[in-house]
Parts: C-alpha cells; structure tokens; sequence
C-alpha cells in the first residue's frame, strides 16, 4: 500500500504544529521547514481546517495551530480522510465486476484484510506518539529555540 503525497503532507503539517504547540505557524515556515511547495501545503492546510484538525488565526501576525490535542488526532482517521481511494484494487468497487474471477476470487478477501490490518494500526497512533522524540524534531524542524515547547498532549 502507498500512501499518496498529499496524506504525507497531512501528517507533516500535523507533526510541525504539535511540535510548535500553542505557538502559530505559517505555511511558509512549515514548507520552509520540510523543502516542499507552499502551494501544495495550502490545499492540504485548507482540509485540514475543514476536518476539523487545524484552526486559522487571521490578520496581522496570524498563523495556524492545532484544533485538538495531538493526543486526541488519531492516525487511521487522518488517513481514511485524506486517502481518497482506499481500494487496493479495482474490484473493491462493487461496481467493477468486470475481473473474471470476481464471484470465486479470495485474492480481494485478502487484500481487504490487509487494508483493514494496515488502518487498525495506524488507529493505534495519535499525533502525540509522532513527536517523540520530541528534541531530535524540533531540532531538524528548525524549532530548537525552545518556543512552542509545552504542546497540548
């Protein structure tokens, strides 16, 4: 199973604001921080406010922060919403019985099982567990100053 880029970023973004706690960051500081576009982090940013993940202060000094406690943003769910195919395979699709071994195949009731298997453990994992360990981090995030170090956990 690959993950697409745009959940990697999710995560990324996720990772840098519990990292930062209550102290707001920018796009620009977080695409700074990873060497990826800006312009893709805004779409992911964007969604993320819709899920519900992250809130936006506006105006002069502005910047974005967790809406939760990382403790309480579970992996499985940010990749269910992010990911927006999940099938393994065309004929997860119920509509796709175009395979001719559709009706008698257990090759599907597998890779269910391993889809399943792989979201099941990613359930076990909040945003809180993907800061540690939290020096090393905020150190290669360029965050070692200290700030921001008291995150809601």
């Amino acid at each position: 199973m690959r993950l697409t880029v745009y959940t990697d970023y999710s995560l990324r973004v996720l990772i840098f604001l519990a990292l930062k706690g209550e102290e707001l960051a920018t796009i620009a500081e977080i695409a700074g921080a990873y060497r990826i576009s800006r312009n893709h982090l805004m779409k992911v940013v964007h969604q993320l406010g819709i899920g519900g993940y992250v809130e936006t202060v506006r105006g002069k000094g502005g910047g974005l922060r967790l809406a939760r406690r990382p403790g309480d943003i579970v992996l499985g769910e940010v990749v269910r919403r992010t990911e927006a195919d999940m099938a393994l395979v065309p004929c997860f699709n119920p509509d796709d019985a175009d395979c001719t071994i559709f009706s008698g195949c257990a090759l599907r009731k597998a890779l269910v099982e391993a889809r399943d298997a792989f979201l099941s453990t990613l359930d076990r994992y909040t945003v809180a567990d993907l800061m540690r360990p939290r020096a090393p981090l905020r150190k290669l995030l360029s965050l070692d100053n200290g700030a921001g170090s008291l995150a809601r956990s």
